[in-house]
C-alpha cells in the first residue's frame, strides 16, 4: 500500500470511530520546543509535578519511545458537553470529567485504530498515547495542522474551539505528512485576563505552579493561603481559560455516550457536594477522572471555598 493510501486508510477509520480531525507529522526530533521545555522546567513552572522533569529526550524524540518511528498520527476527540453542570451545581468540576474517564474511552478507540491499520496495511508496529507518556501532544498536534497551540498554551481548532482530547499513534509506518496552520490567537487576551490566580504568566506559557488545575488535582499537600478567594467554586479541574476563548463559540457537543454525565452527577446541589460521603463519592465518580484526587483530595477543595460551612 502506497502512503497516500495508507494515509487515507488512517483518517477514514479516524473519522469512523468518531475522531473530529486527524492529522500526521514526520516522527522527529523536536528541535523548536526542546529550549522552551527546558526553561519552562528551569523556571519551576512545573511545581510539584516533578514527573514532567522525567524523560526529558523522550518528550522531544518518539523514536526513543517507539523505535524506527516514522510517523506521529494526532487526533481529536471532542468532549464539548450538551450542558454546563456548574451553572446548577454550585461547585464546578472541569468538562472534560463529566463522563467516563477519557484515557479509557479514547485509548479504547486508539486500539480499534492500530488494530484496523494491521488487517488492511499489514503489520504496523506503534504505540498509542491518550495523555499518560511522555509526548508533546500539542506540539505534534500542531505539526500535524490540527490546530495552534493558544495563549493559554491548549490547542485551539478553528473549527472547534478547544473541548477536546488529544490523542497520537506513533508509528513505523511512512505516511503523508500535514504541515502546520497558522496562529488565530491575534491580539485577543481574553484567557490571560480572565485566569484568576496568574497562571498565564505570558503569551503562550502557563505557570503550572499557579493554575486552579494544579492545586486541585495534582497538588497533594495543603493550597497555599496566598489563593484563597480566587478558585471562584472550581472543586476539581478549571474551564476558565477555555470558557472565555472566543474560539470555542465553535464548539459543539459530543456524540460519545460515555462521556455522558450521570444522573446523579446531574442532579448534585451545593449542598450534597458539601456532605459527599465515601459511597456517594464511590458511586458517582466510578469510572471519573475525579478519582485522581479522591474523596479527601476533593473535601480539601471544597473546604478551601468554603471552610466555614463543611463538615470535619
Amino acid at each position: 500500500m502506497n502512503k497516500h493510501t495508507a494515509t487515507q486508510t488512517i483518517k477514514t477509520k479516524a473519522q469512523e470511530l468518531g475522531f473530529s480531525f486527524c492529522g500526521v507529522a514526520k516522527a522527529e526530533f523536536l528541535e523548536q520546543e526542546a529550549p522552551r521545555l527546558e526553561e519552562w522546567l528551569k523556571r519551576g513552572y512545573q511545581g510539584k509535578m516533578s514527573y514532567l522533569e522525567n524523560h526529558f529526550d523522550k518528550r522531544l524524540d518518539p523514536t526513543l519511545l517507539v523505535p524506527g518511528a516514522k510517523s506521529v498520527v494526532s487526533l481529536i476527540y471532542n468532549y464539548a458537553p450538551k450542558k454546563d453542570l456548574g451553572k446548577d451545581s454550585g461547585f464546578k468540576i472541569a468538562k472534560y470529567a463529566y463522563g467516563e474517564d477519557y484515557h479509557f474511552v479514547v485509548k479504547d478507540k486508539l486500539k480499534t485504530l492500530l488494530s484496523h491499520l494491521n488487517k488492511t496495511i499489514g503489520e504496523v508496529n506503534g504505540r498509542a498515547f491518550v495523555d499518560s507518556a511522555p509526548v508533546m501532544e500539542g506540539a505534534w498536534a500542531q505539526k500535524s495542522g490540527l490546530g495552534w497551540v493558544g495563549k493559554n498554551s491548549l490547542l485551539l481548532n478553528k473549527g472547534t474551539g478547544s473541548f477536546f482530547f488529544l490523542a497520537e499513534l506513533i508509528i513505523d509506518l511512512e505516511l503523508e505528512y500535514d504541515g502546520p496552520v497558522k496562529d488565530y490567537c491575534g491580539t485577543c487576551t481574553a484567557c490571560m485576563d480572565a485566569c484568576p490566580t496568574d497562571a498565564i504568566s505570558e503569551p503562550y506559557v502557563v505557570d503550572g505552579s499557579k493554575c486552579i488545575s494544579y492545586f486541585t488535582i495534582e497538588l497533594k499537600e495543603e493550597i497555599p493561603n496566598d489563593v484563597k478567594g480566587k478558585f471562584e467554586n472550581w472543586v476539581f479541574g478549571c474551564d476558565i481559560c477555555q470558557d472565555v476563548c472566543p474560539w470555542n463559540r465553535f464548539s459543539t457537543p459530543h456524540n460519545e455516550p460515555r462521556f455522558d454525565p450521570s444522573q446523579e452527577l446531574e442532579n448534585m446541589k451545593k449542598n450534597d457536594w458539601k456532605e459527599i460521603s465515601e459511597e456517594v463519592f464511590k458511586k458517582v465518580f466510578k469510572k471519573s477522572a475525579v478519582k485522581r484526587t479522591g474523596l479527601k483530595g476533593l473535601q480539601r477543595n471544597i473546604q478551601f471555598i468554603v471552610p466555614d460551612k463543611i463538615k470535619k
